[in-house]
């Protein structure tokens, strides 16, 4: 490429920046979404061929500790250090404190074999303070161990599951730090209850009126039946059997869970290197 080509290229994307400037406000938005993801894209592939034209290269990882991200991870590490215990052990005990919780699986009910008796949730959630900015567990109140108890009660009440094949972990946290702990959880584990899965969403459900024509059978009702809302014969199944059935097994084979508490560390720590 010739010298005055090069300097060329600095014009062209200060006309680009330009003509971003002039696309009509009346733009249909979906137009605008697609658009915003391709620039997206291309600024992406920029900053990289950028970095590659500095004769400096760039380090391997840069560690931030303000980084939200990396605050999930930590709290991660800090939830597998806290003690596995029965369910029904640790929902029945009220304490204080808001934070991250994750409910394993340890039974035989065929479809949850590939999680049976390993170190990946079948769940994990959330449950934020009492008051916002709740500087204590004590003023953040009792939320954990109420969601947890909430989940117990969902659980015995499904018919073909036992309370006593559920372990949990649970970590109180700083008021504000839930959210983003969550979803790094999720990301890690992808469990199979979450709703972000899109597999067997409804085990957090609160309740659905059968007189609400969007309202349908979760597919965690279709497969536990048992909650008293979810029977009403107006509500039609979200999914059937069947349908669920292949859905786990697709979703089981996308994520291979994670057995033994040394791989997660060891995957965990591989997010710390390439923050």
């Amino acid at each position: 490429m010739a010298a005055k080509d090069i300097r060329g290229l600095a014009d062209e994307l200060r006309n680009l920046l330009v003509r971003i400037d002039d696309i009509p406000s009346n733009t249909p938005k979906v137009a605008m979404r697609k658009l915003r993801a391709d620039l997206e894209t291309a600024a992406i592939d920029l900053r990289s061929r950028l970095n590659a034209l500095d004769p400096v290269s760039q380090p391997p990882a840069f560690f931030d500790p303000a980084d939200p991200r990396l605050f999930g991870t930590f709290a991660a590490v800090a939830l597998l250090g806290q003690e596995r215990v029965p369910l029904s052990q640790r929902a029945g005990q009220r304490f204080y404190g808001s934070g991250v919780y994750a409910i394993y699986y340890s039974g035989d009910f065929d479809l949850y074999a590939p999680i049976s008796q390993t170190e990946t949730p079948i769940y994990v959630g959330k449950a934020d303070p009492a008051v916002r900015a709740a500087r204590t567990p004590q003023q953040q109140g009792p939320q954990l161990s109420s969601r947890l108890e909430e989940h117990r009660k969902n659980i015995e009440r499904a018919t073909n599951l036992s309370v006593g094949h559920f372990q949990c972990r649970y970590l109180p946290i700083a008021s504000g730090w839930q959210a983003v702990t969550e979803s790094s959880l999720i990301a890690l584990f992808n469990p199979l209850w979450n709703k972000e899965m899109k597999v067997l969403l409804g085990f957090g459900k609160h309740g659905d009126s059968a007189e609400t024509r969007k309202n349908r059978r979760s597919p965690w009702d279709v497969l536990h039946q048992g909650r008293k809302w979810a029977g009403a014969e107006a509500l039609e199944d979200a999914k059937s059997i069947e349908r669920i059935e292949a859905d786990v097994a697709s979703h089981f084979s996308k994520h291979r869970p994670i057995g033994t508490i040394d791989e997660v560390l060891q995957i965990l720590l591989q997010h710390v290197g390439a923050a």
